[in-house]
């Protein structure tokens, strides 16, 4: 980990290679040879530079707290090398902090008076790895790296924050039997968006079969084993688990026009090496919809579906994500994030998804409860609308409101985004 030095004084001496990436109005007409170039001089046969830059306001109205509002510029610097003899390696560092607003608490700056805006100002090493490629279809990659399979629902780099996630690992890739593949993992290091890290001894592996015009069928078994009982949820070693799964998803067409969308997904989790507790948790996904993608009209990628998602409860210890993408799922308030409650949780939700003109738009709702006692949670709608414009640039904004019943209290909370990505 990096001194915990602020972040501003590197971002000032860092931002004079990316200020020429934020184009003026009258620079319309010329974008596309403005952005070739920056991509030209950013790689070569030397290798690329990599920058990412988000800019984010954030305002969360939370009863109980003070209102935060804050607007954490995220910086992300990379150098990937060329590929030399089956061998290549990236490093990145990363780093975040508030600009004009700064009222609220970033889960370490003390200021717990504030609702929470969990991005910290702090500098990271965000990823250094070397990986290695001469054995046929095979991949593999040792040191700090991003990590996210399948639908990121277990393990992912976080992208949402503005530290985000990685890992301190050794994962493979293999795709050498056709329709086939296998990816495994050793972790032990996970550098959390609290940049905290937190060690752990914790093998995964994932087994993937595509059937064609049909879906795929994946297997999945992760052995979460922490170290430190501090760093381990609710209760001591409470991530600590064992879990197994298996995921049926696809997108097959039924028409020309229209596609059927699915998941059905089955896990089962128990306590794992210094657990304490005796539980074994069930979780099931189930997701119905339709998308028609309408490539050529002005109105494209309209979709709807209806999900139930549950997290079972046992012993009164409920199934948990502690490594996965926990903002995309149950609602973007985060009420519902990397602990679930003790009595589980059970998310009846809707989603409609359409983009016009270029102009992204969704819109969920959901309806909470718990897997065990009967209580109401509570129920929360959001919607988002985004715009990637100039290949390189997307503008977003953000809207959530939970409305609590039975868990936490009323939140509300809207973001707006600038994203530089070369």
């Amino acid at each position: 980990m990096l001194p915990k030095t602020s972040f501003r004084t590197w971002f000032l001496l860092s931002s004079s290679c990316v200020t020429v990436l934020l184009p003026g109005g009258s620079a319309f007409a010329a974008e596309k040879e403005i952005n070739d170039s920056i991509s030209q001089a950013l790689q070569g046969d030397w290798g690329q530079i990599t920058v990412n830059l988000r800019y984010r306001y954030e305002h969360v109205a939370d009863d109980g707290l003070k209102t935060a509002n804050g607007d954490p510029v995220r910086l992300r610097l990379g150098y990937l090398t060329p590929k030399f003899s089956g061998f290549q390696a990236y490093g990145a560092v990363l780093g975040s902090t508030p600009v004009f607003l700064d009222d609220f608490n970033d889960s370490s700056n003390g200021k717990t008076e504030y609702a929470v805006i969990r991005d910290p100002n702090e500098v990271a090493l965000d990823e250094l790895w070397l990986s290695y490629e001469t054995i046929p279809d095979t991949v593999i990659k040792g040191g700090r790296q991003h990590i996210a399979w399948d639908n990121e629902r277990f393990i992912c780099n976080a992208k949402w924050r503005q530290m985000g996630q990685s890992f301190d690992s050794i994962t493979l890739l293999n795709q050498s039997l056709g329709n086939f593949s296998a990816k495994a993992a050793y972790l032990w290091t996970a550098l959390t968006t609290e940049n905290k890290e937190v060690d752990m001894q914790s093998p995964l592996i994932n087994l993937n079969y595509n059937i064609p015009k049909v879906g795929s069928i994946i297997g999945y078994g992760l052995w979460l084993d922490y170290d430190d009982p501090d760093d381990s949820g609710s209760f001591e070693y409470a991530y600590s688990a064992q879990t197994y799964g298996l995921r049926l998803n696809g997108s097959p067409a039924i028409s020309e026009r229209l596609k059927l969308l699915y998941t059905l997904e089955y896990a089962t989790q128990s306590e794992y090496q210094d657990n304490p507790k005796d539980f074994t948790a069930a979780y099931y996904s189930v997701i119905g919809g339709l998308l028609a993608p309408g490539k050529n009209s002005f109105f494209k990628n309209f979709s709807g579906s209806i999900g139930y998602e549950v997290f079972g409860s046992d012993n009164d210890v409920s199934f948990q994500t502690p490594l996965g993408a926990n903002h995309r799922y149950n609602g973007w308030a985060d009420i519902f994030g990397k602990s679930k409650p003790s009595a589980g949780l059970q998310d009846l939700y809707g989603t409609v998804g359409i983009t016009v003109a270029g102009v992204k738009v969704d819109l969920q709702y959901h309806d909470f409860q718990a897997d065990s006692g009967g209580s109401d949670y509570g129920t929360e709608y959001d919607i988002k609308v985004a715009r990637k414009f100039w290949k390189h640039y997307e503008i977003l904004a953000s809207y959530s409101s939970y409305d609590a019943d039975d868990y936490k209290t009323d939140t509300d909370k809207f973001w707006l985004q600038l994203t530089v990505d070369f």
